[in-house]
């Protein structure tokens, strides 16, 4: 069993000889997270196309799944593979698709499920670029046509991947939605036309590693290893929603002492359009956390702002440049981070402007108990936290749903959707009433931008007027992805977000 496991080099090497010998070569490519019958009668029956088999995996960290997948690392998928009889060599991909290795090793055949001919059901798209590289190496494409099961719905049902509330909640939801309906909301987005206002932040991670304790004062000193600058704020909302919709414009503040500019300009999407206004009074506002390497624990911060309010003069000019453009918005989305540009008279006309209006007024350490939703007269949806909520509400201990209900009292909203950390997220429209949603992530990389995410996100889905129910479950499951993400280094994209609602709804 174990000989049958080669690297892709090695392997290459060996169909090169085995094609002097005019031996016909098979390949078949997957996951094969949970190896069941349909796989061996697909084996087989690629099997019987050429004279020798061979098996690509991919490889644990391009399982593209969602948290907890894949549930067998690459190592164990490749030793039940090469356990099969019909199989003669395995290896374990060294790219995210099956692209590369197709014109590496050049098979004569690529063999792939019956589920894959139809190349519009295909999430990723990436079979017809499978298709292309195999036509360029002059083999052909192989659709086997057998008994077919999914790894994914027998692993939901058959393993407790997740504790038995989730579990109860993804059965009931499975009778009221397909993963194809919630994927359809999702991509039914991209024509909506969405305006996001905010603050942005330049966020940048130095990990260090620790020496231990200095021997003259109560301090740990650390080595320096290396940094990242992410784009933070209203710049990571804007490059998430703009993997949904594809039209996105940006109006943010920069500090003219220290821009970004050029660094924001280059860590944007193509299909966002920016208006940047520039205050003389301060630097463009930058949180630097430094982070013990090993286990990504954040040490310490410090900021470079000024949250003071913009000054009258670039107050006007923003809200003159708003008049001209902002009824051309299906959606307005406020990510506040309380640093300055969105003030009292920016609120009102927003507030009074806005077709459909998406707010979050963030809760940090420079703007605790000051920067609170309820500055805000009325919104469509409200996206905050539960610590937001309650320093909104001035209750530390009453019921999320009470104090939900008591808000309307301070602000008119629609929809609003308080996001409870490891306890999951609850919504609340007055038609579809309180609805809750547990946590679909296991694993957690980083907690930073996940809220952010969540709302850039549910927002188009809420103005787009999905059910509250979906729009709680596409929040959690968009907050499990970004959780696995340091920082902001990337956003939550369409297409692993689709396979990651399509395993949970197997």
């Amino acid at each position: 069993m174990y000989n049958k496991i080669k690297t892709l080099n090695a392997l290459a090497d060996i169909i090169q000889k085995l094609k002097k010998q005019d031996k016909r070569i098979v390949q078949c490519h997957g996951v094969f997270d949970l190896l069941h019958p349909g796989h061996v009668r697909h084996f087989e029956s690629a099997k019987r196309q050429g004279d020798v088999l061979i098996v690509t995996l991919t490889k644990d960290k391009y399982v593209n799944k969602g948290p907890g997948r894949p549930v067998f690392n690459q190592r164990l998928r490749a030793e039940f593979i090469a356990a099969l009889e019909c199989v003669d060599y395995v290896a374990i991909n060294e790219w995210p698709t099956a692209t590369n290795t197709i014109k590496k090793i050049k098979p004569d055949i690529y063999a792939k499920g019956s589920d894959y001919a139809d190349s519009g059901k295909d999430l990723t798209g990436e079979i017809k670029n499978e298709e292309e590289a195999v036509r360029s190496i002059g083999g052909k494409i192989y659709f086997t046509d057998d008994i077919t099961f999914s790894s994914t719905k027998l692993l939901n049902t058959h393993f407790s991947v997740y504790p038995e509330e989730t579990e109860d909640y993804l059965n009931d939801f499975r009778q009221k939605y397909t993963a194809d309906q919630i994927v359809k909301y999702l991509k039914d987005l991209a024509g909506m036309k969405v305006l996001v206002i905010g603050d942005t932040i330049i966020d940048e991670y130095h990990y260090c590693k620790a020496m231990g304790k200095a021997s003259k004062e109560n301090i740990i000193p650390t080595r320096f290893l290396r940094d990242e600058t992410f784009a933070g704020g209203v710049l990571a909302a804007a490059n998430h929603i703009a993997g949904f919709c594809d039209n996105v414009h940006l109006v943010t503040c920069l500090g003219s002492q220290n821009s970004y500019q050029d660094f924001i300009e280059s860590h944007l999407k193509p299909n966002i359009k920016t208006k940047f206004f520039f205050r003389d009074d301060a630097p463009t506002t930058v949180k630097r956390r430094f982070i013990e390497d090993a286990f990504l624990s954040k040490l310490f911060e410090v900021c470079f702002l000024d949250d003071r309010p913009i000054t009258k003069t670039v107050e006007q000019k923003v809200l003159k440049y708003l008049e001209g453009i902002i009824k051309g918005y299906d959606l307005v989305l406020l990510a506040d981070f309380g640093h300055g540009f969105i003030e009292k008279n920016a609120v009102n006309f927003i507030v009074k402007k806005a077709k459909f209006l998406a707010i979050n007024a963030q809760t940090n350490s420079a703007n605790i108990g000051f920067n609170l939703v309820t500055k805000y007269p009325s919104a469509d949806y409200i996206c905050i936290d539960e610590p937001e909520m309650r320093l909104a509400s001035h209750s530390k201990f009453d019921k999320i749903e009470d104090l939900i209900m008591l808000m309307k009292k301070d602000i008119k909203y629609k929809k609003i959707v308080i996001t409870l950390g490891h306890k999951g997220s609850i919504g609340y429209s007055p038609r579809e009433g309180f609805l809750r949603a547990p946590v679909f992530s296991k694993e957690i990389v980083d907690r930073i931008g996940a809220g952010d995410a969540f709302l850039s996100i549910t927002a188009p889905c809420a103005a787009a007027g999905y059910p509250m129910e979906a729009i709680c479950f596409i929040g959690n499951a968009v907050g499990a992805m970004k959780v696995l993400i340091v920082g902001n280094r990337s956003s939550v994209e369409p297409v692993p977000l689709f396979k990651f609602i399509s395993t949970l709804l197997k």
